[in-house]
């Protein structure tokens, strides 16, 4: 067995929690302040050049260590070893889970079926190198003999969310290439793209590890005709290169295989940014921004593997979380980055969370009886301000968020940067202290109004407060900070999969769909609509006709 199959609800742990649930639910956060003047100084961990402060949450130390006892109780700890060290834990797919070998150090020892994956780790990492100094050097030519001015990156998932999210996130080490992205199959998307560039100095790197992923392929296929209407078939072979396993399809599509860069199966496609997959990446920033951003994540692995769960960030991140979810009933979490240059930090991890943790079958293949993933999303600080904060502070729904902030702007404009980061700390006070009917009516009055006259106007105007919030001061958005905070949030995901005790790293209920459309796509294209339900019949009998 790779991994226990363990209820949570039928731990010892669970019962304890459920008991101190019932004695904290109706205690507000602002009275634990109250109770406790060191409450900031207890609950919080200092890593580097991260400070995450957890205080702000309705928890107390008893809290967090009946939540370890649960992850100790459903074997937290052994689930972690086998993590590491390349057991099979993604069972139903009969593969083990190693992202995290793709960043580890040159002289570790990672093995796989016996077989140390270091090695080759570092020869792909060397040809990600290579190839990506021939091509921002200007060394590189088109056919038409001029350098390379853009990349596209055609792929879908995680083939295209990860390096998306990273390429936006450290615009400001990009270099002199331009990086476009092609992922929806949607034709409008493609000629867009298609719009604003060359063909003679541009490069395409097609992501896919089959190699048949309809939407990439159909875009591939799109791109190719579209080239090809300037340039020749052995043209192909110096302006597109693929990531693959697929070393047959990808030399049919004529591209050279030296140009073909390998992937592993033991690497989920939602956490594969860290191999080739990252290659946009590299080209985008250069091999050693891409090669900090794999350091700051590897960090973050010694962090989570070592590190006492008590002083343990992914962990107490997960556990409260966990908290929030099973007891609290919450049912989403917000996620607000202080920098426009995180704007895809949510989309991405929508899927890195809700397609590994929204199962509802236990590892025993029997159906859960408690809440398993949680919805997350989110938009930068202070535009979201501006747009869903209204339903945090007055809306009737527990929204547990992550509030992450840099210390030092990247341009250096301390004006700018001074009024974001007053919005970051002022949000974060506000959701927890909110604003009291006397607060209102003191405001009311000193503006010359009456009791009388604002009566009807003051419950508008009060704020509950004790709004949870999690906040994460980071010092600098670098790509070494960049690989630690999404390799925090990525080790969150494993340990909420094992405390619910289902599969993270399959994803079942992404095959339905594709099924069906690939069966769809026939009758459309053929004009034969086969059985469905009534409701799809007589839609596809609209588009057809």
């Amino acid at each position: 067995m790779k991994l226990q199959h363990i209820n949570p609800t039928e731990t010892k742990a669970w019962q304890k929690l459920t008991s101190h649930f019932s004695e904290i639910e109706q205690q507000s956060i602002q009275d634990l302040f109250k109770n406790d003047a060191k409450r900031a100084e207890k609950f919080n961990i200092e890593w580097h050049d991260f400070y995450v402060d957890f205080s702000k949450n309705n928890w107390t130390e008893e809290t967090i260590q009946l939540l370890i006892e649960l992850a100790n109780e459903v074997g937290l700890p052994d689930a972690i070893s086998k993590y590491f060290s390349g057991e099979k834990i993604n069972e139903t797919e009969d593969r083990a889970v190693l992202h995290t070998a793709l960043r580890a150090n040159e002289n570790d020892v990672v093995l796989f079926e016996g077989k140390n994956v270091i090695p080759e780790i570092y020869d792909t990492k060397n040809k990600i190198k290579d190839f990506t100094n021939y091509i921002i050097s200007g060394e590189a030519k088109g056919y038409s003999g001029k350098p390379f001015t853009d990349v596209v990156n055609i792929g879908i998932g995680g083939s295209d969310l990860g390096p998306a999210m990273i390429v936006e996130a450290l615009q400001f080490y990009k270099n002199n290439l331009n990086t476009h992205f092609i992922s929806n199959v949607d034709g409008d998307h493609v000629q867009e793209i298609l719009k604003k560039i060359n063909p003679e100095t541009t490069l395409f790197v097609i992501v896919s590890k089959t190699f048949t992923t309809q939407e990439t392929l159909t875009n591939s296929e799109t791109v190719k005709k579209w080239f090809l209407q300037y340039a020749t078939e052995k043209d192909i072979a110096k302006h597109f290169v693929a990531v693959s396993t697929n070393l047959k399809n990808v030399t049919n599509f004529g591209i050279a295989p030296e140009n073909i860069f390998p992937m592993w199966d033991w690497v989920g496609g939602r956490f594969s940014l860290w191999s080739a997959v990252g290659l946009t990446i590299s080209l985008a920033v250069g091999y050693d921004n891409f090669n900090q951003l794999l350091k700051g994540a590897n960090k973050m692995d010694v962090h989570f593997a070592n590190t006492p769960f008590e002083n343990n960030i992914p962990v107490v991140l997960a556990l409260l979380s966990i908290w929030h979810n099973n007891f609290f009933g919450a049912e989403t979490e917000a996620l607000i980055p202080y920098t426009q240059y995180l704007q895809k930090l949510a989309p991405y991890l929508q899927q890195g969370i809700m397609e590994s943790n929204g199962k509802s079958i236990a590892r025993n293949g029997k159906s859960v009886n408690y809440q398993t993933g949680t919805i997350v999303w989110g938009e930068p600080g202070t535009n979201s301000q501006h747009a869903f904060f209204q339903l945090i502070h007055q809306g009737t729904k527990l929204i547990p968020t992550d509030f992450i902030g840099f210390i030092e702007p990247l341009y250096g404009e301390k004006d700018h940067h001074n009024k974001l980061m007053s919005n970051f700390f002022a949000q974060t006070e506000a959701l927890l202290k909110g604003k009291s009917r006397e607060q209102v009516l003191s405001e009311f009055l000193a503006q010359g109004k009456t009791e009388a006259e604002v009566a009807d106007l003051i419950p508008f105007k009060v704020f509950e407060g004790n709004k949870p919030t999690n906040t994460l001061l980071i010092n600098k958005l670098t790509p070494e900070s960049l690989g630690a905070l999404v390799a925090m949030y990525e080790h969150k995901i494993f340990v909420q999969g094992i405390i619910w005790n289902i599969y993270s790293y399959d994803q079942w209920g992404v095959e339905l769909g594709k099924q069906l459309a690939n069966s769809i796509l026939n009758e459309i294209e053929s004009g034969n609509i086969k059985n469905h339900d009534s409701s799809t019949t007589t839609l596809l009998s609209k588009f057809i006709s």
